[in-house]
């Protein structure tokens, strides 16, 4: 399917400037390039970690880039380091703590990570060929490198560049509120010891295989997870499954977003991430954070890129069914040269006064900016639900409407964590992008609202939030709700979601997320939960497209299920209750979501 020939580029006079990321003028590359490897420096405790060094084969001093990763320094890194290096830049990737090359024991989040990021920014300032000045880049897992590190202040960093990093771990990984996401139990297998492992072919060195998890992830307790799937060197998965709130010293220890930590951060910071990473929260929820909180005014300026892309960002223009078109991938290393060439290389290339928001709008594929995130001018939209009590299924009478029934009947399906509903995803991660979701939404454990086919497009660029009035028969469930862009053929594009699990809702903030403790979920009482998509999306819903809203509690094997005991710790439990759902929508309980509208501007 090609979404430039269902969704034609409608040109419209508007505000804000519709231009891809424009990397201007750039260092050149001018300098051939010297690779050293094996270069240990020791950390505070004595620990030496393993460190590989690009740089210009010329005299003189440079400024440093640094990339910390768990998975080698050695491949992969060769072309962007020898790219950069040959733009005058000292390009050092280190080894983690207890990965290949480096000393130490290895844990994903041991807090001396935070101190290593210190100890290598002021070992790389202070060579004879840095001219003391470092930056930072790396996506993923070398993105939540950065964040700790810079919270640690080395008084040598000077500017960062995280790319698709994480937030904190009761965000996004490794619960999504409150649920124990599948990848991330594939990855603690892949990168269990201090090598990669391998089961074979797959995504996650193959623990990711499809059929693999649908057989792995109906087994119990999860604890056991890693030792029935046969990945003994990962001690560190019992911390994980054991310490399910935020409140858990562990998990305290490795947080960076919290306002202390923020206002330790005096560096400017270059985010990217892309409407279907399966770690986008971390972008804006840092982009806002360091607004608010950040230690200089450089800091409080920070700059966020949202792309057409998966988790590898900028990759191709096709993601999925989609074709995005040629404005979806872009010269982003020359626009992250630009940006180290300004704040390392004090080159004034009006770098500081690009649009702090860059974000591809899907659908009518082009790029715009923006002074802030969410967008200033967004109307914020209610879109309430409605049926005659039958909106099981894609065949259901579900209604999606901004106008509220208030005679709606409510809404009820059975979750059974045996037969949990499948998830529209077959990769590691979101590699199929906007997938279709019409065979995983058939069935009667799906409720599906769906507007008329719209009279005119229908712009949604931001956050998006769902209030659902909902009762649950256990003591114990999840809520899970995603936003549907449902093409004139049929195909349902899934756009981005929302999850919370019951028991995490805060009674005393209207149902929303508290990652810290437990509520109590009294069976069958119609409660109020908040809940905050955890991808918000930029989409143009065409003329005669339908907007549609779905509500599952369970979304596999994408998400491990709740077996809606009510136990404190499900990752403990060897049982599972069925239950009975319901989803109210009268005056009472009126839900809905709240799309984030962009009104057009007329010409």
């Amino acid at each position: 399917m090609n979404l430039t020939k269902l969704l034609l580029p409608i040109v419209f006079a508007c505000t804000l400037s519709a231009a891809a990321p424009d990397p201007g003028h750039y260092s050149e590359a001018k300098f051939e390039v010297r690779a050293t490897r094996g270069h240990k420096p020791a950390m505070r405790d004595g620990v030496k970690l393993s460190v590989d060094v690009f740089q210009p084969k010329a005299e003189g001093r440079f400024p440093a880039i640094l990339i910390i990763t768990p998975y080698s320094n050695n491949p992969g890194f060769t072309k962007r380091g020898t790219w950069f290096a040959q733009r005058g830049y000292v390009v050092a990737v280190a080894d983690s703590r207890g990965r290949f090359d480096s000393e130490g024991t290895w844990d994903p989040f041991d807090t001396k990570h935070k101190t290593d990021g210190y100890e290598l920014v002021e070992w790389l300032a202070h060579q004879p060929w840095c001219d003391g000045r470092v930056g930072m880049m790396g996506l993923s897992y070398m993105g939540w490198t950065q964040w700790w590190t810079a919270s640690q202040a080395p008084p040598s960093l000077k500017c960062i560049v995280p790319e698709v990093a994480p937030p904190d771990a009761m965000f996004n990984t490794p619960y999504q509120n409150g649920l124990l996401v599948s990848w991330m139990v594939d990855w603690a297998g892949a990168n269990g010891g201090r090598v990669a492992q391998n089961m074979g072919p797959g995504p996650y060195g193959g623990f990711a295989l499809e059929e693999r998890r649908l057989k792995d992830y109906m087994q119990l307790p999860y604890v056991k997870l890693q030792e029935v799937r046969g990945a003994l060197d990962a001690p560190w998965y019992e911390k994980w499954i054991l310490g399910n709130t935020s409140s858990d010293k562990y998990w305290q220890d490795i947080a960076y977003q919290t306002p202390e930590s923020y206002a330790k951060i005096s560096v400017p910071s270059l985010a990217a991430t892309g409407w279907f990473d399966a770690d986008f929260p971390g972008a804006p929820m840092n982009y806002l954070a360091m607004k608010q909180h950040g230690a200089t005014a450089e800091a409080r300026r920070p700059r966020m890129v949202i792309g057409p892309w998966q988790h590898i960002i900028n990759t191709s223009r096709k993601l999925g069914a989609f074709d995005y078109g040629a404005e979806a991938v872009i010269d982003w290393d020359g626009y992250v040269c630009r940006w180290f060439d300004h704040w390392l290389k004090g080159i004034d290339n009006g770098v500081e006064k690009d649009a702090p928001v860059q974000l591809f709008v899907m659908g009518r594929n082009r790029w715009r900016t923006a002074q802030d995130w969410p967008l200033p001018e967004t109307k914020w939209t209610k879109y309430y639900f409605g049926s005659n009590g039958h909106a099981n299924g894609i065949g259901g009478d579900g209604t999606l409407s901004t106008s509220a029934d208030q005679n709606a009947e409510s809404d009820t399906y059975t979750y059974d964590p045996g037969k949990p509903t499948r998830s529209c995803f077959t990769g590691g991660h979101l590699e199929d992008g906007a997938a279709d979701t019409r065979k995983s939404s058939g069935g009667d454990g799906v409720l599906v609202y769906t507007t008329p086919p719209l009279e005119n497009e229908v712009e949604v660029v931001g956050p998006i939030t769902a209030k659902l009035y909902a009762a649950t028969s256990a003591r114990d469930t999840d809520w899970m709700v995603r936003l549907i862009d449902v093409q004139p053929d049929g195909f349902s594009a899934m756009l981005c979601e929302g999850v919370m699990r019951a028991r995490h809702r805060d009674p005393e903030h209207n149902g929303a997320f508290n990652p810290a403790k437990l509520s109590i979920i009294e069976p069958n009482e119609a409660l109020e939960y908040t809940i905050d998509f955890w991808r918000a999306t930029a989409n143009v819903f065409g003329k005669g497209h339908r907007i549609r809203v779905e509500i599952s509690s369970s979304w596999f094997p994408y998400y491990l299920r709740n077996l809606n005991t009510g136990a404190d710790n499900i990752g403990l439990e060897t049982r599972s209750v069925i239950a009975k759902q319901t989803i109210y929508h009268n005056a009472k309980h009126p839900s809905h979501v709240v799309l984030p509208i962009i009104p057009k501007v007329q010409p």
